[in-house]
């Protein structure tokens, strides 16, 4: 098989698979914020309200990285 053969049958959209790796790395993300938050109310108990809502902030603008990803995806199919 030559390269041409290769690249012909391949075919589809690239922005499927951004748009997988911008889930994974979402999730990630969130699993990121959540340890920390859970770390630091172990170290300290009385901030427990105040990392909550931090931790709730953190996640929304860490989706809103996947939702962009989302978004790309549909932006660039055909």
């Amino acid at each position: 098989m030559d390269a041409n053969t290769v690249l012909a049958e391949i075919n589809g959209n690239i922005a499927t698979v951004g748009y997988g790796l911008s889930a994974i790395g979402a999730g990630i993300g969130v699993g990121i914020v959540v340890g920390k938050t859970i770390e630091s109310v172990a170290r300290q108990p009385e901030l427990q309200g105040r990392l909550t809502v931090l931790m709730y902030i953190g996640i929304a603008f860490t989706e809103a990285l996947a939702f962009i990803g989302i978004a790309t995806y549909f932006i660039f199919t055909n």
